[in-house]
Parts: structure tokens; sequence; C-alpha cells
């Protein structure tokens, strides 16, 4: 029997993040959608996408060149931010996004750095607070006075004002930003702040089933991750799954005891705890 989408995304997420395709790992995800996705046809299409912007990215002779050359080539090829409906699900499906020509941040930044590293273009993805980013990081680029940081959604490179107002804006007037914030993400972070888009829009539509599923799919990539496991439970606990719920924030406080929520999740426990007794 073929392995469903879940079974094959969960043998990629077991995988070492050098050996994670980001472009496989989030159609995987769309394919929980669309049961009769062939995710082989939209990574063909990413390869034919590749093949176009070629003579336009090498015969760029800078990086911020180069990088304005990966903009305005997806730009040319009608992809751009869905200001319209930021929170239709359909931003974050990876095939929607390539069939649509529309997305948000993170999956207009996955087309553009699966672009750019089919033709060794350096271009990666950044986990920037507020909108997902991408920048430009050869070490010519170092000598020419800095990264290359770029928003896909807006289709603009940014300037360090531009990119310190965006994190300011993001995270509050007194942040205080440092070179962390602009460091690549790996597959894996990536794949799990897409299904985190994806959760988010699913718990605000009442789709508790579907936020679920997103879920368990973060579990599968970062197992340990208190404020995922906090969240599922929760999930389990307006599903009434108790014992379920109970098991995930129980375990997040174990992990995570002094974190901010932790408080209300002791008084959450309280009253699981006897709605589990009950049902047993």
């Amino acid at each position: 029997m073929e392995p469903s989408p879940r079974e094959r995304f969960a043998a990629l997420a077991r995988s070492p993040d050098s050996e994670i395709d980001v472009a496989r790992g989030a159609l995987l995800v769309a394919a929980e959608a669309y049961p009769h996705l062939d995710i082989t046809a939209p990574l063909i299409e990413l390869d034919d996408l590749a093949r176009a912007a070629t003579p336009a990215l090498h015969g760029a002779s800078t990086p911020l060149a180069r990088m304005q050359a990966l903009l305005d080539f997806i730009a040319g090829e009608g992809f751009h931010g869905n200001r319209d409906d930021y929170y239709d699900p359909r931003n974050s499906f990876l095939n929607e996004v390539l069939a649509r020509r529309t997305g948000i941040p993170i999956t207009l930044a996955i087309v553009c750095t699966e672009v750019a590293r089919r033709i060794h273009v350096p271009v990666y993805g950044v986990s920037f607070p507020g909108h997902f980013l991408v920048k430009y990081v050869a070490a010519e680029a170092e000598r020419a006075g800095g990264e290359i940081v770029a928003d896909p959604f807006s289709g603009s490179t940014l300037s360090d004002d531009d990119v310190r107002e965006r994190f300011k804006l993001a995270m509050g007037p007194a942040a205080r930003f440092d070179a962390r914030w602009l460091r690549v993400a790996t597959p894996r972070e990536i794949l799990v702040r897409l299904l985190g888009n994806l959760k988010q829009i699913y718990v605000q539509r009442k789709e508790l089933e579907k936020a679920l599923g997103c879920c368990d799919r973060i579990l599968m990539l970062s197992p340990d991750a208190p404020l995922e496991l906090r969240d599922r439970g929760l999930v389990y606990q307006e599903l009434e799954c108790f014992g379920a719920a109970l098991c995930d924030l129980e375990r997040f406080l174990a992990l995570a005891e002094r974190d901010p929520s932790a408080d209300a999740i002791r008084d959450t426990l309280v009253e699981l705890r006897a709605k589990a007794a009950r049902v047993n």
C-alpha cells in the first residue's frame, strides 16, 4: 500500500536537516489537504522556473543585482503577496501558490529559495519576526558590505534601517536587535514555521482537527518543542481528548516550568484531571 502523506512526512522529519527537501516537505503538508495531489508536478514546475531564471541571475554581476534579478523574475512570473485574503489556507500550500501565483511571505520565500537553489545562487530563508525573509549569503556579499536581505512578499530588497524598523514593529520598541535574527533558517525550521502559520489559521477558523494535524507534524519535526506540546494539549482539550491533553500539558510543564504561560497551564491541568477522572 502507498504510504500516506503523513507517513511520508514523518519519514522526511526523521531525516537530518541536510537531507530535508523543503519543497517536498511543503508539498507533503499540502497533500493532506489535497489527497490526490501528485507532488511531482509542482517539483517539475520549480525546475522549469529555475531554468527560465538562469540567464537573468547568472548574467547579474553583483550580489545585489542577482537578488534583484531573482525578485524581478519571480514578480515577472506573476507571483505576488496575497494582501486581499492573507489568511486563506491556500496561501500556505505550495501547490496552490504555484498554481495561483499568490501566497504569504514564507511560501513566496520557498519559491524564491527553491529556484535559487536549483541554479546554485546562494539565497536562503530567514525566519525573521513578522514576515519571513530571504537573504543572499555568499562571501562576495560580505566583501561588498554586508548580506543582501529581501522580502519576497513585497518584492523588495531591505536596507539595514528597513530590517531594524521591521524588527521593532514585530517585537516592540524595547526589543534589542542583533544578528541572530537574520540567521539562515534550517529546512526543519522553515517547515515548522509553515505549519505554525497554518495551525493558527485553522485555530482561528475553529477547524480543530486540521489544527491538530499541524501540531502533530510540527512535533514530528521538533519532538521536544515545549510551546508546541502546550498548543497541541490545548487543542486536545478543545476536542475533549482529556487524556491526551493531560499528557502533552504535563510534558510542557516538565520542559518549561518557568514559561510565562506555565501558571495558567497548571490551572488548566487541575480542571483537566477532574474531567479525565469523570470520563474514566
